[in-house]
């Protein structure tokens, strides 16, 4: 599971890796520890470091711009926080408003996260025709907002103000 932030040297998000993967980031001085976990702790015969939620490389490193996030089922779960948008209960499959038999695509905006049940209930229809209206409007959430979002809605809230976003 990836669970640490990764911040560029300018503080912008980079990707999220594993707690693993973070700690021998900062044990190999190649990054500082921005936040860490309050109650967990990384030990060893001769290393006793706090885990680290967010991490910030000690270089800047150069990425190509994106403009959008990479579309995909688990982002989709995370986006819409694996609450069904149907019914509100909790989502394990993700349902296409324009089903992609009448032309429907996998976009962020054509998709939503939904309970079995719903997804089932509305099977090849829109929302409107199966009456089942939306509780919210899918969003496209931006790469840096996609992030953020897969580090989960616990440690989302509790990012430092100078680092967490509007996402919902």
């Amino acid at each position: 599971m990836r669970d640490t932030l990764v911040l560029n040297a300018s503080f912008e998000p980079l990707s999220t890796v594993t707690l693993r993967r973070a700690v021998v980031l900062v044990l190999q001085d190649k990054a500082v520890v921005e936040q860490a976990h309050p109650e967990l702790r990384m030990r060893g015969a001769a290393v006793d470091i706090p885990a680290p939620r967010v991490i910030r490389l000690c270089h800047y490193v150069r990425v190509p711009f994106r403009r959008r996030a990479p579309w995909s089922r688990r982002g989709v779960l995370v986006r819409d926080r694996h609450r069904c948008a149907y019914c509100g209960r909790r989502a394990t499959t993700v349902d296409h408003v324009v089903p992609r038999s009448h032309g429907g695509q996998d976009t962020w905006l054509n998709t939503v996260a939904s309970c079995s049940e719903d997804n089932h209930r509305k099977a090849n229809r829109t929302p409107e025709q199966a009456g089942m209206p939306l509780l919210r409007t899918p969003f496209e959430p931006t790469p840096a907002d996609a992030m953020l979002l897969a580090l989960g809605q616990d440690d989302f809230d509790a990012l430092p103000g100078w680092l967490a976003r509007s996402a919902a």
